[in-house]
């Protein structure tokens, strides 16, 4: 059974850092794409980040050299390592994982994918 397990967040002044966790268990496959979405409040969800099994990586162009995403422990933890942070950067966070590719990872997740259960960031002027 697939599970992702989020962890870190919390709430931050502008101009801070906060490194979100993500422990994927139970995901065996060779190809895949993990990665980040969030809701900020009144908004669609949307992708910050994505990261396949090659290494490659793709970022949404609003966090484009602030944030940085990786993975660690034999790939078994993705982390979003979130710096200057802006009060629009506020909303939960939420891992994905989709045990294939389609496409560059990063650009699209779905409902039907598998998803951490979220972390609340609240970034203050």
């Amino acid at each position: 059974q697939v599970q992702l397990v989020q962890s870190g967040g919390g709430s931050v002044k502008a101009g801070g850092s906060l490194t979100l966790s993500c422990v994927i268990s139970g995901f065996p496959y060779p190809t895949y794409c993990v990665g980040w979405s969030r809701q900020r409040p009144g908004k669609e969800r949307e992708e910050v980040a994505g990261i396949d099994n090659e290494g490659s990586t793709h970022y949404a162009d609003f966090v484009k050299g602030r944030f940085t995403i990786s993975q660690g422990n034999g790939k078994k933890i993705l982390y979003l390592e979130m710096t200057n942070l802006i009060p629009e950067d506020t909303g939960m966070y939420y891992c994905a994982a989709v045990p294939y590719r389609r496409g560059p990872c990063g650009v699209s997740f779905y409902p039907d994918d598998l998803w951490g259960q979220g972390t609340q960031v609240t970034v203050s002027s």
